[in-house]
């Protein structure tokens, strides 16, 4: 295994980091928990192959996911090895529900403390409204005390805000969203690893989308190994990242994962390039459809439009098909993909009128309901 600085903290971390939000489960819904019999054992595997990293948060798995990495942890026989990083979604008024979450992460995880500890899925607003004003204080208390080793954050949103969050100095390392298929924070990576804050990326292979079958991506990472791990690869060339971090669901996934980061993962230029040209070839035709500008937004019925574009257009370009259809299927459904499908559409012009594109929206969003919509 290969292993990198987490910016400043200390931490020598390996470069594949294992995150636990889609360990294998039992059961459907809400009564459904995570398989010991199958997660343990593939988390200790991933130590064995040099892993000294793992992520959870309170909402994985059904609330089951720090649970099972608890008990992972504490049957692991060098548990002092491992980093452990979790995250406290909370940002309300409500101090106790704040400190309540962290006590439960504690006794979930079998720990006294935790070392990456962080705010989950900030933005700039979130930054600005509630976490400087107010829940900073609780965070630094709590590190104070010895319950927080490292101040962290977990990230979503631009460029121009991460820029803004990196220049607060109030964070150690940062887990975000980079990718083959996702560059747009590239700048701020580079910003961050210039003053001393570890990079965690999160989605190394595109969320699955860059996991199932695409002929069109076969095209290209041509000559180069099977697309999920060329996605590894790309994303670990990148110096100023720290950890690659995959959330993996089985066995097999762990042992190609760690494969690919026990060995010298970096590819040469001219298969960056390669990978370059093709892509840029694709973004080009995904923009002839949609630029994701927003000027169609808000719709008077909530139809989120730009983003059942963005996962119509991902698929017909990109040819990852299954991926936005999950996703599509969980518009409106969960708290991370907000609005309404495409079939709430009443068809009343507005958004076409602000359209500078001047596509035909509505039979765009009937076409793509149709086609993302599962049979």
């Amino acid at each position: 295994m290969k292993y990198r600085q987490l910016g400043n903290t200390g931490y020598k971390v390996s470069q594949l980091g294992f995150g636990a939000m889609r360990l294998p489960m039992v059961g459907i819904g809400i009564d459904a928990y995570v398989d010991r019999d199958l997660a343990i054992p593939m988390i200790h595997r991933a130590f064995e192959a040099g892993v000294n990293y793992i992520d959870t948060a309170r909402g994985y798995c059904n609330e089951d996911s720090q649970r099972a990495v608890g008990e992972a942890l504490e049957s692991w026989q060098d548990r002092a090895s491992i980093i452990v990083s979790t995250k406290n979604p909370y940002f309300g008024k409500d101090e106790k529900q704040w400190w309540t979450n962290l006590e439960n992460s504690l006794k979930r995880l079998r720990t006294d403390s935790i070392d990456i500890y962080n705010y989950h899925g900030i933005n700039w607003k979130i930054f600005t409204e509630d976490i400087e004003p107010r829940v900073s204080t609780w965070m630094n208390r709590a590190k104070d005390q010895g319950l927080v080793k490292h101040i962290c954050v977990s990230f979503h949103d631009t460029n121009e805000a991460l820029l803004k969050v990196i220049d607060t100095g109030l964070f150690e390392s940062i887990t975000l969203q980079y990718n083959m298929l996702d560059r747009r924070l590239e700048e701020g990576i580079a910003h961050a690893h210039q003053k001393g804050i570890g990079i965690v990326v999160m989605g190394p292979v595109g969320g699955g989308r860059l996991g199932e079958p695409s002929e069109v991506m076969k095209n290209v990472v041509e000559s180069h190994s099977g697309i999920p791990e060329t996605a590894l690869r790309f994303v670990l060339t990148n110096p100023n990242i720290s950890i690659a971090l995959s959330g993996m669901s089985t066995m097999h996934q762990v042992e190609e994962n760690c494969a690919v980061a026990d060995n010298d993962s970096m590819l040469s230029e001219s298969e960056l390039d390669t990978i370059d040209t093709q892509l840029d070839k694709l973004k080009k035709m995904a923009d002839l459809y949609c630029t994701g500008c927003g000027y169609c937004i808000p719709c008077p019925q909530g139809v989120n439009i730009p983003r059942i574009f963005e996962l119509y257009n991902q698929a017909r370009v990109y040819d990852i098909w299954e991926h936005s259809r999950q996703v599509y299927e969980w518009l409106g459904e969960v708290e991370w993909e907000p609005g309404e499908k495409a079939d709430k559409c009443i068809e009343c012009g507005i958004c076409e009128e602000k359209c500078p594109q001047h596509i035909p929206i509505r039979q765009q969003l009937a076409e793509a309901h149709k086609i993302l919509t599962r049979k």
